[in-house]
């Protein structure tokens, strides 16, 4: 006596002879089975590849935003070099100032940590830089926490040193190594301008913003030099000082409780009231920042999976076209089937699964396509791609569900077949 726990359901038997069946037909006709699924693997590679490079650009801004600092409120000032477009703009307003920061720090409540900025590109460096000259900081001790920075080696500049405008600073890692090479940087000296000033740390690799993301400064964030604020306000000299705001920026670090939307209008309307509407100035939020990028995300994966999924249309259209020419050639074998007692379901049955199959090996080969098609395009154009489980489901998915839909209609015509005129067929 047989167990029937070691034998399988007659449904499940039919469905695995018709799966059986429908890879014979396709390695029967191979040339045309590999022209229909053609649509079907250009239509999942080009899903699964635009997919990758939507998660690896979301990756790389995400991860810019959240550098940032989701507590953070950072305000830049909107300066120029031109003495004319300088003149018009402080005839109304002073520019950004101590003053702002100090009323910003009395108005603005559950702020934590805060620091001025002021920003300058030194005219030469020694030792000379291998690449473009690093932009110098001068931000308050503070500015490590704000920005959430980490020391490979060495220290951050402390209270004291900013209190004593210390001529000291910290290396971004891009500076240290165009400056320096392999040899340890701490306690050797750069100059920049006139002003001498002894490294004390160097600080590890930082994303940088390449004006990809609204609002932020396009500043390679590794090729720094920090500074403390007084020693750069004291020690040195900025060319386009005439025309330059007191600060250019203004970062503030806000408590988990606070209302981030809510003190950025403040600060809002604290500027504007001080520099008469001018708009001088700009206001970063980055919690806002990635709230809309979350769904500037969606709507670009949306539209990217609709532009893509006309190749699957069309490669559904080619698989109907072929289930429709396999019932005309197939239709006395169909009969003879019915004759001798195959049911409608089951005839509806061998061809949906023929279809579907040949969506499922088109589906199969596009993931491969599209993957190599993503990490070619990573390497041709320097882009940052991510290929997903969840864009390879979905590929999949939508080309079963393209497999079967318009394998259904081939499948009914087919099932319909008279059982006499269908033996019959020449």
């Amino acid at each position: 006596m047989h167990d029937s726990r070691f034998m399988i359901p007659g449904s499940y038997r039919q469905w695995a002879r018709d799966a059986q069946l429908g890879m014979q037909n396709l390695q029967a006709h191979g040339l045309r089975s590999l022209l229909t699924m053609l649509g079907m693997i250009f239509g999942v590679a080009a899903v699964v590849a635009m997919l990758s490079i939507g998660a690896g650009a979301r990756q790389k801004v995400m991860a810019l935003i959240e550098q940032m600092g989701v507590r953070n409120l950072i305000v830049e000032a909107k300066e120029t070099t031109e003495w004319q477009a300088h003149q018009k703009v402080r005839k109304v307003s002073p520019g950004l100032t101590f003053e702002d920061y100090r009323v910003i720090l009395a108005d603005v409540d559950d702020i934590v940590t805060s620091t001025p900025r002021k920003r300058m590109t030194p005219s030469k460096t020694i030792p000379q830089s291998q690449q473009d000259v690093p932009t110098i900081y001068g931000v308050g001790p503070s500015y490590q926490h704000i920005a959430g920075l980490h020391l490979l080696d060495g220290r951050f500049f402390s209270q004291d040193d900013e209190d004593r405008g210390a001529p000291v600073c910290v290396l971004g890692i891009s500076a240290r190594w165009s400056m320096f090479g392999d040899s340890n940087p701490i306690g050797k000296y750069v100059k920049a301008n006139d002003q001498w000033f002894r490294v004390i740390g160097v600080v590890s690799p930082q994303l940088s913003a390449q004006s990809d993301t609204p609002g932020t400064a396009s500043v390679d964030a590794n090729n720094l030099i920090y500074v403390p604020l007084n020693a750069s306000i004291l020690r040195l000299e900025d060319s386009y000082s005439d025309v330059r705001d007191e600060i250019d920026g203004i970062y503030l670090n806000l408590s988990q409780n606070a209302d981030m939307t809510s003190a950025a209008r403040v600060v809002r309307a604290i500027l504007d009231s001080s520099h008469h509407g001018a708009r001088d100035f700009s206001v970063i939020v980055p919690a806002e920042l990635l709230a809309e990028q979350k769904r500037t995300e969606n709507l670009f994966n949306a539209v990217m999976v609709a532009i893509a999924s006309i190749s699957l249309v069309v490669g559904g259209i080619g698989i109907m076209n072929i289930m429709l020419a396999s019932v005309s050639e197939r239709t006395r074998e169909i009969g003879l089937r019915r004759a001798v007692g195959a049911r409608q379901s089951d005839i509806v049955r061998q061809f949906v699964v023929e279809a579907t199959t040949i969506s499922f090996a088109g589906g199969s080969v596009g993931v491969v396509f599209g993957f190599l098609m993503s990490r070619l395009i990573a390497w041709l154009a320097g882009w940052s791609t991510i290929v997903t489980a969840s864009s390879i489901a979905l590929a999949f998915l939508v080309s079963i569900s393209v497999g079967l839909v318009f394998g259904i209609y081939p499948a009914m015509k087919a099932a319909r077949l008279d059982p006499v005129d269908a033996i019959r067929h020449e």
